[in-house]
């Protein structure tokens, strides 16, 4: 085992790596976007619009100028795609090889998800899309109403979602949340790697994508939402041989799974700690692996927006509050867009603040910021807990 890194050095080091404590990390505009979707090597898509989507709120908490058609045009450049990580995702096309894996699995064997779906729906959508071009589900909608045929929305839908999972079509852009559907000799570009990996190069994929994204990941990171046993144990030989070889290195520290980063990381200066406020998505990559978030900052997190609201202890829809290298608490938005509001129903402030005046003067930057971003003109801060911060925080200047 190495000399043991302290649990600040290690907040410090994965924030740094993440992009979150740095303003400009990745640049800006459409090539600070890429270069971040490069890096994290995956931003999750998720279609809850309670305040902006998770895909853009987790890219504009890192690219200064960021807007939401960067994306549609880094898709339409051909540099990103849309495929499946632990979740949906835009990837880095130069990953493409390795959705492949899902893909081939997917074509094997469809029929625990889609076994409703026939090679006639197949031919049916694949030869309207080949003569009519990219096309959304909703373009399958029709005004028959018998129930069943493929001129039915609903088996049209499913087939376009098993075609794009075992990879024969490919996203070629959105229209707001609607996906348009293309031929994947249409969308993939030329000289892209179609090689399908093996699962030792799988393995180390995720690996060098953990640690390089993160600065540091465990076993349980490398393998979130993974539980395929062969690749839990390919994962496992590579790590010891990446361990043998001295490309990473084994770490152990006090209350926490045993960690690796790659050698020398943790020898390198720490930039010092962010002073600006940050409210991350409830899906950002830095928060999305629960039990890491736990043991490193203390922070409980889980999103209550599927806990029936009796149960809920925070808010549907709380947003953790990262302030000097530290999750200090969370902050339940909605944005009311009729009204251009973003209306923030309650914060929670949970760890002793040192530097209150100016986290105070960080938070409400950081509201009207994130109100900018959400097309909203004003805030209304409803409730403050503990009561000894609500006047602090609602005298917003």
């Amino acid at each position: 085992m190495a000399l043991q890194p302290s649990i600040s050095k290690l907040k410090r080091a994965t924030l740094q790596t993440q992009g979150l404590n740095n303003a400009c990390a990745f640049g800006k505009g459409k090539e600070g976007t890429l270069k971040a979707i490069e890096h994290l090597r995956y931003v999750q898509i998720d279609s809850l619009s309670v305040v902006a989507r998770a895909h853009h709120h987790v890219l504009w908490t890192r690219v200064p100028s960021y807007e939401p058609q960067h994306l549609e045009s880094l898709m339409k450049d051909r540099v990103i795609f849309e495929y499946w990580f632990h979740a949906a995702a835009f990837l880095p096309m130069s990953d493409y090889r390795f959705a492949l894996i899902n893909m081939r699995r997917m074509e094997r064997d469809s029929s625990k998800w889609f076994e409703s779906v026939t090679k006639k729906d197949e031919q049916w959508v694949l030869d309207r899309i080949r003569e009519e071009g990219p096309l959304r589900s909703r373009d399958f909608q029709s005004t028959k109403t018998k129930q069943g045929s493929w001129w039915n929305w609903k088996p049209a839908k499913k087939t376009l979602e098993k075609l794009f999972f075992d990879g024969t079509l490919m996203v070629s852009g959105r229209d707001g949340i609607q996906k348009r559907y293309d031929l994947r000799e249409r969308v993939l570009p030329l000289g892209v790697n179609i090689v399908e990996p093996s699962i030792e190069e799988f393995a180390r994929y995720l690996i060098d994508a953990t640690i390089g994204a993160h600065g540091f990941t465990t076993e349980k990171q490398i393998t979130h939402l993974r539980k395929e046993p062969r690749l839990r144990e390919a994962m496992r030989s590579e790590i010891t041989q990446m361990v043998n070889d001295g490309q990473i290195v084994e770490y152990s520290v006090q209350g926490c799974p045993t960690i690796y980063a790659s050698s020398g990381f943790f020898e390198k200066r720490a930039a010092p700690v962010s002073a600006k406020v940050r409210f991350l998505s409830p899906f950002d990559n830095a928060i999305i692996h629960r039990d890491r978030v736990q043991w490193l900052f203390e922070y409980d997190y889980r999103i209550e927006c599927y806990t029936p609201a009796a149960k809920r202890k925070f808010g549907y829809f709380c947003l953790p509050i990262l302030f000097q290298g530290e999750l200090v608490g969370r902050i339940d938005c909605k944005a009311v867009a009729q009204d251009a509001r973003l209306d923030v129903l309650s914060v929670h402030i949970e760890k002793d603040i040192q530097n209150l005046a100016e986290f105070v003067h960080a938070f409400h930057a950081a509201i009207f910021d994130f109100a900018k971003f959400n097309a909203c003109d004003n805030v209304r801060i409803h409730k403050v807990l503990p009561k000894a911060y609500d006047k602090l925080l609602k005298n917003v200047p």
